[in-house]
């Protein structure tokens, strides 16, 4: 009897926001779900409840039986564990999860290795729609390459692969979209916050900036002072963060680029 890509064993080594959503995922469309590591017990079991796993916070006490092992950890503690991780584990496939370390850092440590990286924002408080993140896969062979793209396929209709430098990449104007986006939600919280104003009035806003570029090219879709370069209401704001040398800096810089990037 054929045996369907579900059967395949999957241990995860690491519990935090993409490994806990990225399990439950897979545990949801019928794969095992081994075990799970945590260096906290508290996140490891937490996880392995949610996906009828077994638990460890013992690098030495991780299941050597599985066929794929998915790490996703902090990319320095990726990096100091590499020997750990892969001890014992030469006839299976190990992957990581993280968009800016080369497929490359498993060479010397691991026979067949690759990456599979989901583009996505993750918190383990809200559950993401995975079928419609992209996936980005990487693997020295090809085999391994169909294996992750099948795994993958079963989550979301858009698998593609990337090499290291593209989804090195891909990860920076992430970084760019969502994380410096985001800190500009939470300075202009604390605007709000000064003048007694709630952050929710913000929201349509947001809502609608994000719906414009599903229609707009980003430049196209771009409004506000800094576009049409109005000094008298830039100098107002200025004004305004008198106090917040830090904001002032950020405004002048962020308007600065508006503008240029507005005329070429």
């Amino acid at each position: 009897m054929k045996r369907s890509i579900e059967d395949t064993p999957i241990v995860f080594i690491g519990a935090g926001n993409l490994a806990t959503n990225l399990a439950k995922a897979l545990y949801r469309k019928g794969f095992r779900i081994v075990q799970i590591y945590s260096r906290t017990m508290e996140s490891a079991r937490t996880l392995a409840e949610k996906v009828e796993a077994e638990y460890t916070t013992d690098l030495q006490a991780v299941s050597k039986d599985a066929k794929l092992y998915i790490v996703s950890l902090k990319d320095a503690a990726l990096v100091d564990l590499l020997p750990q991780i892969t001890e014992g584990k030469q006839a299976s496939l190990l992957v990581h999860t993280a968009g800016s370390i080369p497929m490359s850092i498993w060479e010397g440590h691991a026979e067949r290795y690759g990456v599979f990286y989901p583009m996505q924002t993750f918190s383990k408080q809200r559950e993401v729609k995975f079928q419609e993140v992209p996936f980005f896969v990487e693997a020295k062979r090809p085999e391994d390459v169909e294996l992750l793209k099948a795994v993958a396929a079963t989550l979301s209709e858009k698998v593609y692969e990337a090499s290291s430098e593209q989804r090195k990449s891909l990860h920076l104007a992430a970084v760019f979209i969502c994380n410096f986006t985001n800190h500009m939600y939470a300075l202009a919280a604390d605007l709000l916050e000064k003048y007694n104003l709630p952050f929710d009035v913000m929201l349509p806003l947001i809502d609608e900036t994000a719906r414009k570029v599903h229609e707009l090219a980003p430049r196209d879709a771009q409004t506000g002072p800094a576009v049409r370069y109005d000094e008298n209401v830039m100098s107002n704001h200025l004004a305004m963060l008198v106090d917040s040398p830090a904001l002032q800096e950020i405004y002048k810089l962020m308007s600065k680029s508006i503008h240029e990037h507005h005329q070429l």
